[in-house]
């Protein structure tokens, strides 16, 4: 029986599944016992996602105001913010697909990636690169999560997980490439040569997409980055910092000559809570957490001083447009039920605070 209980060593909420989930096992006779137990590990993760989504609770939403953007009836349960020097935002959305760019503080919204568009499914991680041109997108089948999402242009499914390299001016598509094995493409980091880090929450893995490259390598593949990565971002140290969004887990992956080293947990001064959205700030980060806030984060060593900023509704991502400090308030915790039909669907919303 799933209950919800209280793990009094951490400090942190955590779930009780009671029985393991169900999971896919291929005969053994077709593959080794650890490829089979690799493979039961993974597909064990989607269920635990979606439970753990489930039992997100979300603080009222705030009332609109100059720092709120209401997002389109096309755009709900938005996933991922990323903006550009001018102040323009785009935004996805895993519940519809597709990519909104937002201009004018909020004036302006017009497509930029039509749900469906080059076989997209649910859009999860953003991640604009005005040197290069480009606008990262990791489409999802996010069926595992029950929802559907859109289907191809052409009216096709396309399974699996894959990230799409977008013009930043036209949007049109550069490139798509699929994530290999049980995967859900969820957020990114760039580093200075210009190579793409992904997350994959049902896999304790981070990918790696060189410049130039037709597939993705596995960067870091660690048990202690099971539950659920999430958010991911270059620290000033030049070392990779992830969290983990069913674990409430803050880690740093050293990183020498380009080169994986030692995974680190790092001791938070209080218990993460479904975090999310990790990105660079000044010399530390800025992190939401599904339950509401919205943290400065700052590493000292192997511990993490959190500085709240916000309280959000279900906050997923964040990012930082001139003056301003954008949020998408993704709500994941309603999603199970709106795909349910069991209760209407909320408005979703982009809302602000002022930078320091």
């Amino acid at each position: 029986m799933k209950r919800l209980t209280q793990d009094h060593e951490r400090g942190q909420d955590r779930l009780d599944l009671g029985a393991r989930p169900a999971t896919i096992r291929v005969p053994a006779s077709r593959r080794s016992r650890s490829e089979e137990a690799d493979g039961v590990r993974r597909v064990a993760a989607l269920p635990v996602l979606s439970i753990a989504l489930a039992w997100l609770s979300l603080p009222a939403a705030a009332a609109d105001g100059p720092g709120a953007i209401q997002l389109p009836d096309t755009s709900r349960f938005p996933e991922s913010v990323t903006s550009i020097s001018d102040g323009t935002l785009f935004v996805s959305s895993i519940a519809d697909g597709g990519v909104i760019r937002i201009t004018g503080q909020g004036a302006v919204t017009t497509p930029f990636l039509k749900p469906g568009e080059h076989g997209t499914r649910s859009t999860f991680g953003l991640l604009a690169d005005e040197e290069r041109g480009t606008l990262w997108v990791a489409s999802n089948d996010a069926t595992m999560l029950g929802v559907k999402g859109p289907t191809g242009t052409q009216g096709a499914l396309v399974e699996g997980a894959w990230v799409m390299a977008l013009d930043l001016a036209t949007g049109a598509l550069k490139r798509s490439v699929q994530l290999p094995g049980k995967a859900l493409a969820n957020d990114f980091a760039l580093d200075k040569q210009g190579a793409l880090y992904v997350t994959n929450t049902v896999a304790p893995q981070i990918l790696r997409l060189k410049p130039g490259a037709e597939a993705f390598d596995v960067f870091v593949e660690n048990e202690a980055l099971r539950k659920g990565l999430d958010g991911i971002a270059f620290g000033t140290d030049g070392n990779l910092y992830v969290n983990t969004f069913m674990g409430g887990e803050l880690f740093r992956v050293d990183i020498a000559d380009g080169t994986a080293g030692k995974v680190t947990q790092l001791a938070t001064s209080r218990s993460l809570k479904f975090p999310d959205g990790l990105r660079p700030y000044k010399d530390g980060f800025l992190m939401v957490e599904g339950s509401g806030a919205l943290s400065r984060v700052t590493v000292s060593g192997d511990r993490v001083g959190l500085e709240p900023i916000g309280q959000f509704a279900g906050p997923t991502g964040m990012t930082v447009a001139g003056n301003r400090i954008w949020v998408a308030e993704g709500q994941l915790g309603l999603l199970s039920e709106v795909a349910k039909g069991g209760r209407e669907t909320p408005s979703f919303h982009l809302r602000s605070v002022g930078v320091d």
